[in-house]
């Protein structure tokens, strides 16, 4: 809202003279003889020797278009529970369903939901009390492990987080970037070492001390062995207890997501996006 006062009147200097004495009292009448000054009303035009007020209306915010598609759902790599599988197969209409035993995960639980199965964020088409079903794509069996699964089969589970849910891992879309082999299991104490080998594509997203999903589980990447195309991480007891990893063999597949900010700066720097800012300084 834009304002405008007209005081033109009000800036002028009273006048004084020896043979005049001005008093308080006269000075105060003089600046408040305007008959057009009413607080209820208001001109829209400037006018010498009034108060006015000019409203402009603000301009519609326009919102540019976005080239970006919203992320419909987000997870945080804190597994909820495991399910167990009980069937996976083809449907009539020619589709691939995963039916998945659970608990937690279906409280509130709503058809169209997103839940997290091992890390690859699937839709809920079907539930009861005691489960739910998901469909599978083939590009879905294509570059996931879920193709692996049978009847009993262990997975993390894991529901799209809410505006209240705390983000106690990192972010973690359910977008799975690729599969990697687990190649070593060494135990050291109570804790467990998985080491595990994934093409140079992914590897080089990799980082020590980084977050990477894998299965879906929220981890931090301890090393990274560029020479032999690897990468490692150490389980506590307590997240053994959680998790399908530690139960799934060595040559076995495991999905990995990798941290979604690398590439975004990797896109930055490939588009000359640094490059501009250099130029301009």
């Amino acid at each position: 809202m834009a304002l405008s006062f007209s005081l033109s009147s009000l800036s002028k200097t009273p006048k004084f003279s020896p043979s005049k004495t001005s008093t308080t009292k006269s000075t105060i009448l003089n600046l408040l003889s305007y008959k057009s000054l009413h607080l209820i009303k208001f001109s829209t035009i400037s006018k010498p020797n009034s108060f006015s007020l000019t409203v402009a209306k603000p301009l519609k915010n326009l919102k540019p278009k976005s080239h970006f598609q919203p992320i419909r759902s987000l997870f945080t790599g804190i597994v909820e529970e495991m399910g167990k599988v009980q069937n996976l197969g083809d449907t009539k209409d020619g589709g691939f369903d995963l039916k998945i035993e659970a608990k937690t995960v279906l409280e509130g639980v709503n058809l169209g939901d997103s839940i997290a199965v091992n890390g690859t964020c699937l839709t809920v088409t079907d539930f009861t009390d005691q489960g739910f079903t998901v469909g599978l794509s083939p590009e879905t069996l294509r570059k996931t492990s879920l193709i692996e699964l049978k009847t009993g089969s262990l997975v993390n589970l894991e529901r799209a987080v809410q505006p209240i849910s705390r983000m106690g891992g990192h972010f973690v879309q359910g977008h799975v970037d690729g599969t990697g082999v687990i190649v070593e299991k060494v135990p050291e104490g109570d804790s467990l070492w998985i080491k595990v080998k994934t093409d140079k594509g992914l590897l080089k997203y990799i980082v020590p001390k980084g977050f990477i999903a894998v299965d879906g589980t929220s981890l931090t990447v301890v090393d990274v062995l560029e020479e032999e195309g690897c990468f490692n991480f150490m389980l506590v007891s307590y997240t053994q207890q959680k998790v399908v990893v530690p139960l799934k063999e060595v040559g076995q597949k495991v999905n990995l997501e990798v941290d979604i900010l690398g590439k975004y700066v990797e896109r930055l720097l490939s588009s000359g996006f640094v490059d501009s800012f250099k130029s301009s300084s």
